[in-house]
């Protein structure tokens, strides 16, 4: 067995593992002060929309230019007087974003831009896209989104709990709002491809937080029956359970998506693909956190508020003072609680009451009356 699956095993067995749950003020604080720098960034910044959502004019030259890049950006926007961006193609060519303008201002600079660049009119092919296609794709993801929402709080509320399907959403606003900030503060383009990406992680991120409250509902089942671990405790045993595969998924995950981006991206000039893997990125990995750091312990600080779950806390805390008073290790007192446990012994004396060793049958020959054996 590998060493990382060794580590897997050994943190499902619960030998093992890291106290997510109880160091869960510091996620929160890092989450908060992320979230904040986010909401900052988007209203200082603001998104740097595409011609999907502004309109404007796409020019791609289907052959090779003499001119380079930086001077194909001077001359569209001296031709436009808009701004305009030029991303190299993998064959070559350019594309040539120009945003804020109509048809009959692309038309114009469709004749001027080919001569500008050297290439004949037909090597240039003009896409112009009008604002109001781009508020229709606005307003079509904002419902999509808006459903998709509904729809996780039901499912996660019938085969759950109401508390674990407020924490999931809880996740999902964290990831899309860290996914929306990035792309503010770095001024990526917010492309019909990244509206794709922000839609398509929300299922990536919802699939590791479920995996974690599968298990942990597993392990509670019965958890109100025993006074060895309380419901804190359970939940991050649980989460370590399923570290190792939410790491290997989200790593896995995140491999190919890494190619799209560096490499299709980077190298080949992949336009849409490149909007919609980037958002991906970010988005696995700001779902991998969440799902550990924020679903997780946001789900135990809510259940650990129920009256049920206090008093059981309450008891498995006086067991283990009573414990300690006997001079037990932690080891020694966790075998003495899960023997009492499955002997089913009463719960310790409360605070206050005399200590003292259960009362021992009484040996046998003892406190008879003499006499023949019958």
């Amino acid at each position: 067995m590998s060493r990382l699956g060794s580590m897997g095993a050994r943190l499902y067995r619960g030998e093992v593992g890291y106290d997510f749950v109880a160091k869960r003020k510091i996620w929160y604080g890092i989450s908060i002060l992320i979230t904040i720098t986010a909401i900052v960034g988007l209203a200082v910044r603001g998104l740097n929309l595409g011609i999907e959502f502004q309109g404007g004019a796409v020019f791609t030259t289907t052959q090779s230019s003499t001119v380079s890049v930086t001077r194909a950006q001077e001359v569209a926007q001296q031709l436009s007087g808009h701004d305009a961006s030029v991303q190299k193609l993998g064959n070559g060519g350019m594309r040539i974003q120009v945003s804020g303008i109509d048809t009959d201002t692309a038309d114009k600079i469709h004749g001027s831009l080919a001569k500008d660049l050297n290439l004949p009119i037909d090597k240039i092919a003009a896409d112009v896209v009008g604002p109001s296609w781009g508020e229709t794709i606005a307003n079509k993801a904002w419902e999509g989104l808006a459903i998709f929402m509904i729809l996780v709080v039901v499912y996660l509320g019938i085969a759950f709990e109401w508390r674990m399907a407020l924490a999931a959403l809880v996740a999902l606003i964290h990831d899309l709002t860290i996914t929306v900030g990035i792309y503010a503060l770095v001024g990526f383009e917010v492309t019909e491809g990244t509206v794709i990406g922000l839609l398509t992680i929300l299922g990536y991120s919802l699939y590791d937080t479920v995996v974690v409250f599968d298990g942990l509902k597993e392990s509670s089942k019965d958890l109100k029956k025993q006074t060895r671990f309380t419901y804190s405790e359970i939940a991050n045993r649980s989460l370590n359970g399923t570290l190792v595969r939410s790491i290997n998924t989200t790593v896995v995950a995140l491999l190919p998506v890494a190619g799209l981006l560096f490499i299709g991206g980077g190298f080949l000039g992949a336009g849409m693909l490149n909007d919609i893997s980037l958002a991906l990125f970010v988005g696995l990995a700001a779902g991998a956190y969440s799902s550990i750091f924020i679903a997780t312990p946001l789900v135990a600080d809510l259940k650990e508020r129920d009256p049920a779950m206090k008093a059981l806390k309450k008891r498995v805390l006086a067991k283990r003072a009573a414990a300690a008073a006997k001079g037990e290790s932690a080891d020694q007192a966790d075998d003495t609680l899960q023997q009492d446990d499955a002997a089913g012994a009463p719960a310790p004396a409360p605070a206050g009451a005399v200590a003292g060793s259960r009362r021992a049958p009484a040996p046998r020959g003892r406190g008879r009356t003499p006499g023949k054996r019958r």
